[in-house]
């Protein structure tokens, strides 16, 4: 990547809302690096990215605003800077119910970001901040604890990130946490997505990466992922991509066959033009039992296996790219 390039991105991760000012805590830390890319997949491992959710999950509810969510943007942010060549934090504020104003942060964690050719890696950080679906009507207002929806996709990154600073992958990787994924009410869709909006409102005009990745809800311990249909109209080479790799490594969990079609932060993504693969099992468990938005999404029901099926996926994608 070229100086006016990096600093072009460098300048719209900081920039905050119109009017505002950007909130940088210290300086963006560049650790100088002259390592080369390695085309060697580095060994995923579960157990350790089970390690990074239940690290996420012991926090509480990670809902904006909540104690929990300031948590867990410093243990994130202090987590990618000890593997990531760059980490930024791209602050906005954004209007919530009842008069609140949501105080949001995307986590942008940058690998060789000397290099032209990139890929998106994201997830969504926050955590829903009601549980409308819980069986206990008594406790359908409180927030969740998100153990796959917001935790699993993050814990993934976050061992691959680990992996990348011992291995660097052969092309420029940036993983993005999305915050506010999660807050809207049910049917008000324009409160959902705030991060992934606000990234692709403002990603400078020649940042496209070859695709993305996102990871939403892949840590459940009966894991079956189908390809989610905006995946398939937008990014179908991706889609191929990943679901020949899974096929290769004999990873079950990768079903190749339709799936629904789903609201997450790959359509704003998408529509910016970042070609971007949902990777996402929204039967948690199954069709007819659902762990999704009630009390029930707690560690105990992931697995470092699913963990470990997807990073695997992932990491070999990553690593079977070339410059």
């Amino acid at each position: 990547m070229n100086l006016a390039i990096l600093a072009a991105i460098l300048a719209w991760a900081l920039a905050g809302c119109a009017g505002e000012k950007p909130e940088v805590p210290g300086s963006s830390i560049r650790k100088e690096s002259h390592r080369t890319g390695s085309a060697e997949p580095p060994r995923f491992s579960g157990r350790r990215a089970y390690q990074f959710l239940l690290a996420q999950t012991d926090l509480g509810p990670r809902n904006p605003n909540s104690p929990g969510h300031q948590q867990c943007l410093s243990y994130l942010e202090s987590t990618l800077r000890l593997s990531a060549d760059e980490v930024r934090l791209q602050r906005f504020t954004q209007p919530g119910y009842d008069g609140e104003v949501l105080r949001l942060t995307n986590i942008i964690a940058s690998f060789r970001p000397e290099r032209r050719d990139r890929i998106l890696l994201c997830a969504h950080w926050d955590t829903r901040p009601r549980a409308e679906h819980d069986p206990d009507s008594t406790r359908r207002g409180d927030p969740i604890l998100g153990a796959n929806d917001g935790a699993s996709g993050v814990a993934v990154l976050l061992e691959l990130a680990s992996l990348m600073r011992q291995s660097p992958p052969p092309v420029g990787v940036d993983i993005v946490l999305f915050d506010g994924e999660d807050y809207g009410r049910e049917g008000d869709h324009a409160m959902y997505l705030l991060g992934s909006r606000f990234f692709a409102a403002r990603r400078p005009p020649d940042y496209v990466p070859r695709y993305g990745l996102l990871l939403d809800m892949v840590g459940d311990a009966e894991l079956e992922i189908l390809q989610e249909q905006t995946s398939l109209e937008y990014a179908p080479g991706a889609v191929e991509k990943v679901w020949n790799t899974a096929a290769a490594l004999g990873i079950r969990q990768f079903v190749r066959a339709p799936g629904g079609e789903i609201l997450d932060d790959h359509i704003p993504l998408n529509e910016s033009g970042i070609p971007t693969v949902n990777i996402i099992d929204f039967n948690y468990p199954d069709v007819s039992h659902r762990y999704w938005h009630t009390q029930m999404d707690t560690p105990d029901k992931c697995s470092p296996e699913s963990l470990e099926a997807v990073g695997r996926v992932i990491t070999h994608t990553i690593y079977s790219e070339r410059e």
